[in-house]
């Protein structure tokens, strides 16, 4: 059976030449076997995780017509209010149940200081986790870090409704996807639902595990890697319990690289095979993947 890990940062961030190349052994193998993992030890106080949950509740609890004040434009901006089944994640299905806040660098501060310190602490643990992908592909330390330094990254705040009427064949809550930059963080609540699908098409939960983010790999991350790197599909189903009357809250830091990055193969990563996909700018890879999302609109 398969198991997301859970790996501990403080080795990597506290420890010896020994123990960070430890930890670095488990992200290597996390991000080649399933794509995902918890980590644990973060330097993330749960007090302004909390702040930020509990602003995400103010706002999705808003009157819509005071969200749609903020609604997203375009996939240009990426910015603004994403209303309930605006976005449809998996093409073949109705649109999912939820609804989002998409925020940038420069979107965080008009909103709350808690955001913006959110914003800039999730950036640096972002940062962090780069420099362990980058040692267990061979790479100097700040080979990916360096090509995020712009803070091109989304924090998405998320509201999944209670169902109050029965949803539509094949419906569920964020339908089947992988992600489109390098590395997602997840915070959740404990309501559930999240699913993640392992190499041999077979789901699991992915629940929440207090004191941990959930981290999984992108896309690009994907193609920069040549696949050794698995960006996973995932979804979020509607509970079959009493829990299918909560709303569910969960906060996603979508970590993309700077816009005109070129995104080819890794020399390090063509030792069993040559390139898989073309290069591609990182920039115009996002303008995509949103496109294809929100249906040209």
């Amino acid at each position: 059976m398969v198991i997301i890990p859970v790996i501990d940062l403080t080795a990597f961030t506290h420890g010896n030449a020994a123990t960070r190349q430890a930890v670095v052994k488990q992200i290597y193998q996390a991000c080649h076997e399933i794509g995902f993992m918890y980590l644990k030890n973060l330097g993330i106080s749960q007090n302004l995780i909390n702040r930020v949950f509990n602003h995400s509740k103010y706002f999705f609890n808003l009157p819509l017509e005071v969200k749609q004040k903020q609604a997203w434009s375009d996939e240009f901006n990426n910015t603004g209010y994403v209303g309930i089944e605006r976005e449809c994640l998996d093409p073949n299905k109705p649109g999912d149940l939820k609804e989002a806040l998409n925020v940038n660098k420069q979107a965080a501060v008009k909103i709350d200081a808690s955001i913006v310190t959110f914003y800039d602490t999730c950036t640096e643990l972002a940062n962090t986790i780069l420099q362990a992908y980058a040692l267990a592909l061979e790479l100097p330390e700040n080979y990916f870090t360096i090509r995020h330094n712009q803070q091109n990254h989304t924090l998405r705040l998320l509201h999944y409704p209670p169902l109050q009427i029965p949803s539509k064949p094949g419906q569920v809550r964020a339908g089947e996807h992988s992600d489109y930059g390098s590395i997602t963080l997840l915070f959740q609540d404990d309501v559930g639902g999240l699913e993640v699908q392992t190499a041999s098409r077979e789901w699991i939960a992915a629940p929440a595990i207090p004191d941990t983010v959930v981290v999984n790999t992108g896309d690009l991350m994907q193609r920069w890697t040549n696949d050794i790197f698995c960006s996973t599909k995932h979804r979020v189903m509607i509970p079959s319990d009493n829990k299918v009357k909560q709303s569910r809250y969960s906060i996603a830091f979508f970590c993309h690289p700077n816009d005109d990055t070129e995104i080819a193969c890794l020399e390090s990563c063509q030792k069993e095979q040559s390139p898989i996909y073309p290069p591609i700018l990182a920039g115009e890879y996002l303008l995509s993947r949103l496109q294809a999302t929100y249906g040209n609109s």
